[in-house]
């Protein structure tokens, strides 16, 4: 007997020992309703925390391709220390063809492995083997150690495949050099070919010019895949000399207009030396499209209009020539690309940049005024 007592009324209420089984069984399980209710509280928990565990796993990567050019920038200023200027983009041995020489087509990274902790795969590279000369093969060659990239070179938030292979992240500033930035060896950027620029040369300050950045990898061919980030256009009769603003028409809506008109080499040799595979200007902006001039999509393209890109929200990674890293966002202020009367970016040329605080960074004596980027 089970005795309450309600508002001061005793009842005598007599349960049998089946019955409140029963009872039991019943306030075990869950309702249709009530499961609905947890996997709708479920449903939203995610969807509130999920933008939070990618902003914190972004986060981690972005903080991790910092570090990477941290270490590029030390590495910088190591090789510095020992040969009295920074490492030329582009140097190498002898002509094309020969099989001594390697077409003077190797990227300024095989003379900064020392400096990164990899002297092993220098020593190799310098010995050679039966069918390598001394300093390895050119860049663009299928040599077993050039499709070794060391990791150090790839940006966590980028499109690496995983794989080990001969792909890369990032890439030497050339400036806001566009005339023949393949081969000059004057040029307003830090990086060119077969020279190596001196800390005094450095007019500007080298916490004021930009040193490397960032470029997502190609695939070689766009294919259905037109995105400016990872591809360039040619831009036919248009000249990006004289009008690198005809670089911002080819493209629409965040893809190229013409893909049979463009080739995606950036990242894809981390050995080979050419601005394509290793390098970057200071024209248009980060993230934005990058472009040729000439008709051969298979051609080394000698005046280009590169932008740095990467899968970091709003911007690129950058380190400068004093070591520091910044991000630089893809609105910086680039100035006036579409004027005819845009400067050609000729090593003749000197002064300040047309191309806005973006083109100062590039330029290592333009002696333009600082400003915020």
């Amino acid at each position: 007997m089970l005795l309450l007592r309600l508002v001061g009324v005793p009842l005598s209420i007599s349960l049998s020992r089946k019955s409140i089984v029963k009872m039991n069984r019943r306030r075990m399980g869950f309702t249709l309703v009530e499961l609905l209710v947890v996997i709708a509280i479920i449903g939203i928990l995610v969807g509130l925390l999920l933008p939070a565990v990618q902003a914190a796993r972004e986060a981690a990567r972005r903080m991790q391709c910092s570090n990477n050019l941290k270490q590029l920038g030390i590495s910088l200023h190591n090789y510095h220390d020992t040969y009295k200027s920074f490492v030329p983009r582009k140097q190498g041995t002898g002509t094309c063809g020969s099989p001594r020489d390697n077409c003077n087509r190797v990227s300024g990274f095989i003379g900064l492995l020392p400096f990164m902790e990899q002297q092993p795969m220098y020593d190799q590279i310098m010995a050679g083997d039966a069918s390598v000369p001394p300093g390895g093969p050119e860049g663009w060659a299928g040599w077993a150690v050039w499709n070794q990239a060391p990791e150090g070179l790839r940006c966590p938030s980028g499109n690496y495949s995983g794989t080990p292979d001969s792909t890369n992240n990032y890439m030497f500033s050339v400036g806001d050099q566009i005339d023949n930035n393949r081969d000059r060896s004057d040029l307003r950027g830090v990086f060119a070919y077969r020279r190596g620029i001196k800390f005094a040369q450095i007019v500007d300050g080298t916490s004021n010019t930009i040193a490397m950045s960032e470029h997502l990898r190609g695939n070689f061919s766009l294919g259905s895949n037109s995105q400016p980030k990872i591809g360039v256009s040619m831009v036919g009769n248009l000249d990006p000399r004289t009008n690198p603003g005809a670089c911002l028409d080819s493209h629409a809506n965040g893809i190229y207009t013409d893909i049979a008109s463009a080739k995606s080499r950036f990242g894809t040799r981390w050995t080979d030396g050419q601005t394509e595979r290793v390098g970057f200007t200071t024209v248009t902006p980060p993230n934005g499209p990058s472009c040729f001039e000439g008709a051969n999509v298979n051609a080394d393209s000698a005046h280009s209009v590169i932008a740095p890109s990467s899968n970091h929200p709003g911007g690129v990674m950058s380190v400068f020539c004093d070591g520091s890293v910044h991000f630089i966002s893809d609105t910086i202020d680039t100035g006036n690309l579409a004027s005819v009367a845009a400067w050609k970016g000729t090593g003749g040329d000197s002064g300040i940049s047309p191309f806005g605080v973006w083109g100062a960074l590039g330029s290592k004596d333009g002696g333009e005024p600082s400003g915020d980027f």
